[in-house]
């Protein structure tokens, strides 16, 4: 079976065909600037080609003959959603009903879930006779007990808007807890970890037995970790404090919360952790600052999470820093030592040995595990596709 995955965000769409037992692409594309006179697609590593219809379902449009081409014979659609509210907590099926749904999510996810909603939409029309997926961010940490998901607000908050944790990142930490009890040798559902997708934006999670206890962020993706241009974790107060304090709206601190805060914010210099490991080492205060608190905040949520599991089998570092930062996984652990977690350097330098592991035997384990939320959004839409096959027979 061969699955179509679309990942729709405000202004980008990107695509990959692959095989959802193998993990292997097909084809690849990825159209930047949609909205725009700018906008341009990019198919495998062909130079990138200018869109007359800069909407997604142009570039959709350009990139179908391109799958003809090359014989591909999709079998199904797997789209990325990031918000499912508490009505979603597994991939589902995709049809009017679900749309609606969705779009009801937007209220709690404004720059995601419209845009997937507007890749659903155009794949629908273009592709009417292809069963077709949604696989949510949140949907994994519906098993959150209520200690880790209500907020101490008051309860009409949360009945009437929703107000509570759902996490995200949930496609990222399902899948490396998966492959990191493969790694290890030992059942997922045995395992006690704390999964760390670091990127631009960042989130831990508690997985006990495969399923997540707890996570860090919350009703939107701006709670937890410290991120690429995002804060993490702030007083709340400061929103009101900085409204009277410069004349801005709440909306406009916010936004700044999210797009000149975290890594951004405290260097002033860069959102990119290689730019930050680079130039703390060269001796830059910003940047040196910007990596302390990033790690230390992370230690600090790592150490919480355990909370959860009342245990720590393993710890899992995923997504681009986490995958290729040795400084940001050294720095990590050498303030986790109380449990158990030793760095060895040399794994830790080459990202892992053979395993994955980068801390030294006979302590708790950390591991350096790729991602691949692709693979697993196409697995959850073979799955789908051949149960509903079965159950029409």
């Amino acid at each position: 079976m061969t699955i179509l995955v679309l990942n729709a965000g405000s202004s980008s769409l990107k695509l990959a065909v692959l095989d959802p037992v193998s993990g292997v692409r097909r084809l690849t594309a990825l159209a930047e600037r949609l909205g725009t006179p700018q906008a341009s697609v990019r198919v495998n590593r062909e130079d990138a080609v200018a869109l007359d219809d800069p909407s997604f379902a142009g570039a959709l449009t350009f990139l179908q003959p391109r799958l003809q081409e090359r014989d591909l014979r999709i079998h199904g659609i797997g789209h990325r959603v990031v918000h499912g509210g508490e009505q979603f907590t597994a991939a589902t099926l995709i049809d009017d009903a679900v749309c609606r749904a969705i779009d009801t999510c937007s209220r709690l996810a404004p720059l995601h879930n419209p845009a997937n909603l507007a890749g659903i939409t155009a794949t629908r029309t273009l592709f009417p006779d292809l069963p077709q997926v949604a696989v949510f961010d949140t949907a994994f940490h519906q098993t959150m007990p209520p200690q880790a998901w209500r907020y101490a607000v008051p309860e009409a908050w949360y009945r009437e808007h929703g107000v509570r944790r759902y996490g995200f990142h949930g496609t990222s930490h399902r899948y490396v807890a998966a492959r990191a009890a493969e790694m290890i040798g030992r059942p997922l559902a045995e395992l006690a970890l704390i999964t760390a997708h670091l990127g631009n934006g960042c989130s831990a999670a508690a997985i006990s037995g495969g399923r997540s206890l707890d996570t860090t962020m919350g009703l939107t993706p701006l709670e937890g970790l410290v991120m690429g241009t995002r804060s993490g974790d702030v007083d709340p107060g400061i929103i009101a404090h900085l409204v009277q304090a410069t004349g801005q709206d709440a909306v406009a601190i916010t936004r700044q919360l999210n797009s000149a805060s975290g890594l951004l914010g405290l260097s002033g210099l860069s959102n990119d952790m290689r730019t930050i490991t680079t130039a703390a080492a060269d001796g830059h205060p910003g940047a040196n600052l910007a990596l302390t608190v990033f790690c230390y905040r992370l230690a600090k949520h790592i150490a919480a999470l355990t909370v959860a599991l009342g245990r720590l089998d393993a710890l899992v570092f995923t997504g681009g820093i986490g995958e290729h930062s040795a400084v940001v996984r050294a720095r990590t652990l050498a303030l986790l030592g109380f449990l158990g977690l030793r760095e060895d350097p040399v794994a830790n330098a080459s990202d892992g040995d053979a395993n994955g592991r980068i801390t030294l035997p006979g302590g708790t384990q950390a591991l350096v595990v790729p991602t691949d939320e692709e693979r697993l959004i196409a697995q959850d839409t073979a799955d789908l596709i051949a149960r509903r096959r079965e159950s029409t027979r």
